[in-house]
């Protein structure tokens, strides 16, 4: 049996997110998981995520290291307190910057690995470093700096 992935841990009101948000019917559903002290997700983009024909876009490059980089703070403010990732009150992210580098074209036709690896952990902010590649070509890397959820946007 598969561990749940961090965003599957979300709670309802926290899990509408068009890149990782469960409840999204039309989103992209990314699923973040623990490899010792990387988070890991895998991606395998359709043809709609095309740039030119045999390359994924950009946007979704992004979307990917994004999600992946608050999905990944969270976990990692969990393991910080110790405390099951099902436990009150739950930590939600949200990105407060976001810094890509294309480094390679990124095919369409191959899974792609979202690795991530947490920086910095400070009161509210988590900085989170990203690698994407397909295969064992690195297409991008970037730097989500997330923040916790602010009371401002939670739902009433």
């Amino acid at each position: 049996m598969q561990e749940k992935a961090f965003q599957d841990f979300y709670p309802d009101e926290f899990s509408h997110c068009y890149g990782c948000g469960r409840l999204n019917a039309h989103g992209l559903k990314i699923k973040s998981f623990w490899d010792g002290e990387e988070s890991v997700a895998v991606f395998s983009p359709e043809e709609k995520y095309m740039a030119l024909p045999g390359f994924v876009y950009g946007g979704l490059i992004a979307s990917l290291i994004d999600c992946h980089g608050t999905g990944t703070a969270a976990a990692a403010s969990y393991r910080k307190e110790n405390r099951p990732m099902d436990s009150e009150p739950p930590f939600r992210f949200v990105t407060a910057s976001l810094k890509i580098d294309f480094l390679a074209p990124t095919p369409l036709g191959t899974a792609l690995e979202i690795r991530g690896r947490v920086i910095e952990i400070k009161g509210k902010k988590v900085v989170v470093e990203a690698k994407l590649s397909a295969g064992k070509t690195l297409c991008a890397t970037g730097t989500v700096v997330a923040v916790q959820l602010p009371p401002s946007m939670m739902a009433k």
